[in-house]
C-alpha cells in the first residue's frame, strides 16, 4: 500500500510511507496511494492560499498527516516560485535514530504518487567531501516521515518545473549549538543563491501526557490558549531571526517543537549572511493546532507555516 518508494543507484526500490495509520499527529496521507486524490487535496489547499511572500528562500512547514496539517502548510509552499527555484534543500529532524550530525540519503530517487524527485548528487558530493555528514541507512530512510512528508506539497509547489530541478534531503540530528552554527555556516552559501530554496520541517508544541509536557500559563486562559501563546513567544523570535534567543527560549520553556535543530541551523546560516550584508525577513504566515485543549487528559500538535524573504 506504501505510495513513495526510494530507487537506490542499483534499481532496486522500496516503498516508503506504507504504514497506513501511525499517531494521530501524523495520520492518512502516509496511506495515501491514489495521485488524483492527493492532487485535488494540494490544490485545494493552495487555492486558499495567497502568494504575499513570495519569492521566498526558505520555508518553515509541518509535517503531520495532511488531514491535521495540510491547510497551514500551504500558507508555506504558496510562497514557492517555481520559475526561479533549481535546488530545494528539505531540511527534517531525526524523529527515529540518535544522530548527532547530519545524515544524507543513499537513494537517488524519491518516488511520490504525483512524480519522482531526484536527489542531487553534486550537492550531495560537495557536502559529503566536508566530513560533517554521515549516511542514513534505507530502514532510517522509509521509518523517517519529517522529510518524507514535504515530498508532495514540493512536487506540487514545482510541477510547472518538473524536469529543471533537484532535491538535498538532509536529515538533521540533536546539534549542540555549536554545531548548529557549524552548518548553518555551511549552508549559507547555498541559501544565499536565489536559484535554492530550504524546506525547514518542523511542527510547533506536542502537549499532553503521551508527549510528557504538559506547560500550563493559566494566566493564559484555558489550556491551548496558554499553548498558543507558548508557541507565538517562539515564533516571534524566529522572526527576530536570533539564534542565540531561540536556544535560550528552548532552555527555558522546553517547547516540544520538534524541528528545533533544523531551525537553529537555519537562523545561524541567516545571521551568517547577514554579517555580510544581505537583508532579510521572516513572517509567519499560518498557525494551528491539531486540538483544542481544555483538560489534562487532552493532547496536541500545533503547527506553523512562514516564509523568509531576501531584500
Amino acid at each position: 500500500m506504501g505510495c513513495f518508494a526510494v530507487t537506490l543507484g542499483t534499481g532496486r526500490e522500496r516503498s516508503l510511507l506504507n504504514r497506513l495509520l501511525a499517531s494521530p499527529a501524523e495520520k492518512l496521507t502516509r496511506g495515501l496511494a491514489k495521485g488524483p486524490q492527493l492532487n485535488a487535496q494540494l490544490e485545494g489547499w493552495l487555492s486558499q492560499v495567497q502568494s504575499t511572500k513570495r519569492p521566498a528562500r526558505a520555508i518553515i512547514a509541518p509535517h503531520a498527516g495532511y488531514t491535521y496539517c495540510g491547510s497551514c502548510a500551504a500558507h508555506a509552499y504558496k510562497q514557492v516560485d517555481p520559475n526561479i527555484t533549481r535546488k530545494i534543500f528539505i531540511l527534517g529532524p531525526s524523529h527515529h535514530v540518535p544522530l548527532s550530525r547530519c545524515a544524507l540519503s543513499s537513494v537517488d530517487i524519491y518516488r511520490t504518487p504525483l512524480y519522482d524527485l531526484r536527489i542531487d548528487q553534486k550537492i550531495y558530493g560537495e557536502l559529503w567531501k566536508t566530513g560533517m555528514f554521515e549516511r542514513m541507512s534505507l530502514q532510517t530512510d522509509e521509518d523517517e516521515h519529517s522529510i518524507e512528508m514535504h515530498l508532495p506539497y514540493t512536487a506540487k509547489a514545482m510541477e510547472s518545473h518538473k524536469d529543471e530541478f533537484t532535491i538535498v534531503p538532509v536529515l538533521v540530528g540533536a546539534l549542540s549549538e555549536s554545531k548548529e552554527q557549524e552548518f548553518g555556516k555551511l549552508f549559507s552559501k547555498y541559501l544565499a543563491d536565489p536559484s535554492n530554496l530550504f524546506v525547514v520541517s518542523s511542527d510547533f508544541c506536542h502537549w499532553g501526557q503521551r508527549f510528557r509536557y504538559s506547560y500550563y500559563d493559566e494566566s493564559q486562559g484555558e489550556i491551548y490558549r496558554s499553548i498558543e501563546h507558548l508557541d507565538k513567544m517562539g515564533m516571534s523570535i524566529i522572526e527576530q531571526l536570533d539564534p542565540v534567543s531561540f536556544s535560550n527560549y528552548l532552555k527555558k520553556y522546553h517547547n516540544t517543537i520538534c524541528g528545533r535543530h533544523p531551525i537553529g541551523v537555519l537562523l545561524n546560516a541567516i545571521n551568517e549572511l547577514q554579517k555580510n550584508g544581505m537583508s532579510m525577513s521572516f513572517s509567519f504566515l499560518n498557525y494551528a493546532q491539531s486540538s483544542q485543549c481544555r483538560n489534562w487528559q487532552d493532547s496536541s500538535v500545533s503547527y506553523a507555516a512562514g516564509a523568509l524573504m531576501v531584500h
